[in-house]
């Protein structure tokens, strides 16, 4: 980094890849701040700053101190230890030395502090302590020690299961009466990645059972359609919380979408029905991706906005890990929920393989994709034809 990069990144003040620090002289505060980027999506701490952006200015017994400071509590403080790197830059005020923290692939990173470990994320320019279950949850899925879809749900066991919907999958994927299996139903259903000692797991409820909103209630689709282009708008013609199995919440979501939105009519014929303004392949793809791919340790719904001039689809969760809107249009995928994924491949008109949103893409290349890391959101907007 040169004098004048440094100027301008110091001009713009501090943000949530950007920290300033006058110095350290505890191990444990630099440990959480090494924590804090390893655990979002890394970034750099400038020493030898005030927090307004002014250089202060370090000694080269400064830097000394400093770099066997940050060695130690990289190997010591840190569980699992980092590998920080460091560079001094000058400065007509003084040195500063800037420590690049990079988004680490071990997470959940802690501070191992008297016998006792603390998880720290950054938050905007700040950083905080991470005591939401949900949230540290959410670290070890993007480390993949643990994963949404096979958590048991407490409240849903054999008897919620819609068993004439399951007997007619089963018959369709395997070719025998479910009556005709030697296995009993729960140990088949375990068997199937669909239940945890007599509990069904989160997949095994949001794909098979009868009523799962009941013990799930976040996990819907609210899906609005409003007058303007305005969420703000208090006007709207139809409204809707669209709950059930995930084939019959993605059918319904996709039949709100198109009484909600144009036919065009183009050559066909005058008693003609039209065509969708928008290719119905478009919405295939992309409610299928935001009911698959959404991420379940975030207790909120799907939201389907229509607007006079775009549609929104906003799914829960920023992409998992390092995957970015650029990669999915190059075609890579990472599938979050894998055990979802797999049988939705059977009951959606799902592909998988990273290639849904690049056939929604060709079909209508007006479509934004917004990964929205610190809102932790992913965002699909769709526009329409006027």
């Amino acid at each position: 980094m040169e004098t004048l990069e440094l100027i301008e990144i110091l001009s713009r003040g501090e943000d949530s890849q950007h920290q300033f620090k006058q110095d350290f002289s505890n191990a444990n505060a630099l440990a959480a701040e090494m924590v804090a980027f390893s655990n979002s999506t890394g970034g750099r701490i400038f020493i030898g700053v005030y927090d307004s952006g002014e250089v202060q200015g370090l000694s080269t017994e400064d830097i000394g101190r400093l770099n066997q400071m940050i060695a130690n509590v990289a190997g010591n403080n840190v569980r699992p230890a980092i590998t920080p790197t460091t560079e001094n830059i000058s400065h007509p005020n003084g040195l500063v030395m800037v420590v690049s923290i990079p988004e680490g692939i071990s997470k959940p990173y802690m501070v191992a502090q008297d016998g006792k470990l603390s998880i720290w994320v950054k938050k905007g320019a700040d950083k905080r302590r991470a005591n939401d279950r949900e949230e540290i949850q959410r670290l070890f899925q993007q480390a993949g020690l643990v994963h949404a879809d096979e958590m048991p749900i407490s409240k849903l066991g054999v008897a919620d299961l819609d068993l004439p919907y399951f007997e007619r999958f089963f018959e369709q994927q395997f070719g025998e009466q479910l009556a005709d299996t030697q296995q009993a139903l729960p140990q088949l259903l375990t068997n199937m990645n669909l239940m945890h000692n007599n509990r069904l797991n989160l997949a095994g409820a949001l794909l098979f059972a009868k009523r799962p909103e009941f013990a799930l209630p976040a996990f819907i689709v609210k899906a609005v359609a409003y007058v303007g282009n305005d969420i703000e708008g208090e006007e709207y013609t139809d409204s809707r919380d669209i709950k059930g199995k995930m084939a019959d919440v993605f059918q319904q979501t996709l039949s709100f979408v198109l009484a909600n939105t144009r036919a065009v009519q183009g050559e066909q014929g005058f008693n003609s029905s039209g065509q969708p303004e928008v290719p119905r392949i478009v919405w295939e793809e992309l409610i299928a991706n935001a009911l698959i791919h959404r991420d379940y340790f975030i207790s909120a719904p799907v939201r389907v906005l229509i607007f006079a001039n775009r549609v929104e689809i906003i799914s829960p969760g920023h992409l998992p890990n390092n995957l970015t809107v650029e990669n999915i249009k190059a075609g890579n995928s990472n599938i979050r929920n894998s055990i979802i994924a797999s049988f939705a491949a059977k009951l959606l008109p799902y592909k998988g393989l990273g290639s849904g949103l690049l056939r929604a893409l060709r079909a209508w290349p007006d479509i934004e994709l917004i990964d929205d890391r610190n809102g932790n959101l992913f965002k699909a907007i769709v526009k329409r034809t006027r």
